[in-house]
């Protein structure tokens, strides 16, 4: 998933494939400490350090790993930005702290199982489940740096800026002069010149500009070899040591290379995805979650979005892109169902059907199973039309179920949107 900050800057002067939505696995995104340790793989310089997850693994670690520290970074580890500005609901300000290692067991604590929430995990936050201890390292510049996919140059971009540490785009909006971008040639590769087109655009202060240059050379080369769709490091810094060092990770890959990246998707962690999308996932259905009240179900990603667009037409706001497909089976209507209704949020359903392949009986049979499988506690309207309709209709008519038919999508949406009304 491409950072909305990151996305937008492009898109100022550049088209960008992307979206900055937390939806169903479309590009896999990795926790800091995962991306870490596949750029230490890279030759790529990185801070030491090591993911825990409990109390015990803490001193373990601490004694083993860093016996000669006195200050360690601690960071908490959830697939979301911002976490440095954001706050936990057990009150703890701030996921990412610098402390004496005899603080770190303690603050380390107050993250482990706790929700952090920021500006991009939305009011909900994220269980924090491991945090990453980092040595504190001796920065002396901050900048950023980032390679993404360009539609229009239809290849990779290094996008640099001689600022970093802190919001990219605010930057951008303050400072646009300051940011590069350097177009690579998808087939030539990242040469001599535009590494260092790079690397003088960092503005480096201290750090060897040949080392800085095979650094920036070992990023694309990570890049392009792991099917990355975005590789982001902010801050990547100069050290006291003359070093240019990452010294934070942010790596998406694109899912359609899982089948030959299978140790890098075997990273996954779905505990920080949706659950409903996780298991919309393991149903083979097309389902993002959003914030509405009105489930839908539908087949066709174009009629979804038309029962989307008429919902809002109606007054109501659809709480699901949901696309059983062109050939979805029974048990997977039944699936689709029980993922609607475990949405608190959920006050109707509309089940809006066009029988070309997909056939109208299947999904009567699917409504009528998954009634019987889960406690249908919301209205339901159903339009179907098409394949098998007569059938179909039939099925949900004798099934003694109490449900609102439809004539039309528009008939539909008006009646989705009354039934979920409190009134």
């Amino acid at each position: 998933m491409v950072r909305p900050m990151l996305k937008r800057l492009v898109c100022n002067s550049l088209s960008i494939a992307g979206r900055s939505q937390n939806n169903q696995l479309r590009r896999l995104n990795i926790h800091e400490y995962q991306g870490v340790e596949l750029m230490s793989r890279y030759g790529i310089n990185v801070p030491k350090g090591v993911a825990v997850s409990s109390a015990e693994e803490i001193r373990k670690n601490i004694q083993s790993v860093f016996p000669n520290e006195k200050e360690l970074v601690v960071k908490s580890q959830i697939l979301a930005g911002g976490r440095g500005l954001g706050t936990f609901k057990n009150g703890l300000k701030g996921g990412v702290h610098i402390v004496k290692v005899d603080e770190v067991e303690n603050v380390a604590g107050k993250m482990l199982g706790q929700v952090l929430v920021t500006k991009q995990t939305g009011p909900q936050g994220k269980v924090v489940s491991k945090v990453y201890l980092c040595e504190k390292l001796s920065l002396v510049n901050e900048m950023y740096f980032a390679i993404t996919l360009d539609r229009k140059t239809a290849g990779p971009i290094i996008i640099a800026c001689s600022k970093g540490g802190t919001s990219i785009e605010d930057l951008a909006e303050k400072f646009p002069d300051m940011i590069i971008k350097v177009p690579i040639d998808v087939f030539q590769g990242i040469t001599d010149e535009d590494a260092a087109k790079v690397v003088d655009g960092l503005g480096l202060k201290c750090a060897d500009r040949d080392n800085s240059i095979g650094q920036v050379k070992k990023l694309y080369e990570l890049f392009c070899k792991s099917d990355c769709t975005l590789l982001e490091i902010n801050p990547i810094a100069e050290t006291s040591d003359n070093e240019l060092v990452a010294a934070d990770a942010k790596l998406n890959f694109d899912d359609n290379a899982a089948f030959r990246q299978k140790e890098i998707f075997s990273l996954r962690d779905p505990t920080q995805e949706d659950p409903r999308e996780v298991a919309a996932a393991k149903a083979d259905l097309n389902y993002i979650g959003l914030d509405g009240e009105i489930g839908c179900m539908v087949n066709g990603a174009g009629l979804a979005m038309a029962t989307m667009d008429i919902i809002k037409l109606h007054g109501g706001t659809p709480a699901n892109f949901l696309d059983v497909g062109g050939n979805a089976s029974e048990g997977q209507v039944v699936e689709a169902f029980k993922i609607l209704t475990s949405d608190e949020k959920v006050k109707a359903i509309l089940v809006n059907i066009f029988g070309g392949i997909m056939r109208c009986d299947v999904i009567a049979s699917g409504i009528v199973n998954a009634a019987k499988q889960v406690s249908l506690k919301v209205p339901v309207v159903v339009r179907l039309e098409g394949t098998n309709v007569d059938q179909g209709k039939r099925i949900l008519r004798e099934s003694g179920m109490t449900l609102i038919t439809a004539e039309d999508l528009d008939d539909a949406a008006e009646k989705a949107v009354k039934a979920s009304s409190p009134s």
